[in-house]
Parts: structure tokens; sequence; C-alpha cells
């Protein structure tokens, strides 16, 4: 998978204001794949709902819109954690889970602007990772899993980061 490199320094930017007040941003990656290798061309910053820990993107049906209508697929998400480390909570592999169950290469970027490392680029395991979240019943918003290894970092050669222009499409 192709990422921009500036697409962190751009996103936290466009986080900046919600940062300052220790209140989590979130986008949608997007892309398209060419010769079998995806391309992130697109960061979609959705209308949403935040707290210093958790962030809901709303409005979905305008994601699906914009991206149907310039053809591109979903590839992963990136997320702010304002004042916490750069890392997975429990609440953040649930929902990477449904990413990455409809497209396996599917990352999750981390920015954790106040911390170092200030951003980690992560996939769940598979095995055991995917199974565990699948099979997790527990209702709570932060909960302990059975395992530690549930995610990676996203392994070399799975991610590059590179040079070339993308789009950002604040629809906040």
């Amino acid at each position: 998978m192709h990422i921009p490199f500036d697409i962190l320094g751009k996103f936290l930017a466009k986080a900046r204001s919600n940062t300052d007040r220790n209140i989590e941003t979130c986008g949608i990656l997007c892309g398209t794949l060419k010769r079998n290798e995806f391309f992130l061309n697109t960061l979609l910053i959705p209308k949403q709902t935040a707290t210093s820990d958790t962030c809901t993107t709303t409005n979905e049906e305008e994601i699906v819109a914009y991206q149907m209508e310039h053809d591109l697929l979903t590839l992963g998400w990136i997320h702010t954690h304002p004042s916490q480390t750069c890392f997975m909570s429990s609440l953040d592999v649930h929902t990477h889970y449904s990413y990455q169950q409809m497209l396996p290469e599917a990352i999750a970027i981390v920015c954790a602007p106040q911390h170092e490392p200030s951003y980690g680029i992560f996939r769940l395991t598979d095995p055991p990772g995917m199974g565990i979240i699948s099979a997790c019943r527990d209702k709570r918003t932060f909960h302990p899993h059975q395992s530690d290894d549930i995610y990676t970092a996203s392994e070399p050669g799975h991610v590059s980061l590179e040079h070339f222009d993308f789009k950002i499409v604040d629809m906040r």
C-alpha cells in the first residue's frame, strides 16, 4: 500500500483545533488499486462526534456517495490520540476489525502528537487478532482481551510512505 508521506502532517494540521481541546479527530483513507497495489490518494474527514478518547463518524451516506462518485476504495482509517500515546485501544481494534474484514490489507494510522513515536500504522494480526476480535462479545467501550498480540505495526513491504500528491476532503 502506497501512502503519501505528507498525510500525517496535513491530517494533524486539520485536526489541530480538536487536538488543542483534547478531542480526537478521525478520517477515512481512500484510494485506488493499480497494478495490484493500493494507492492512497484521498483523505476524507467526515462529519463526526468525538471526545478525548473516542471519535465516531456521522452521515456515513455522505462518505459512501463521495467514494462512489470518485471511484474510491476504503483502505483504512486515521485518527488522533490528542493526549495519549500511540497504540490501538480496545475500541480501536474493534473499529479496525470491520475495515480489515472488508479489505485484509486495510490499515489504521494512529497519530499521537504529544508523544514519541508520534504515529503508528497498524493492522490486526491474523491469526490471532482477527479471530479474537470476531469472537469478542464484551459490550464495554474499553475492555481487555486475552491476548496482547491482537495487532501489530504494519510490516515493512506492506506500507510504503512516498512523496506524491493526494486530496483532502473535509466534510465537517
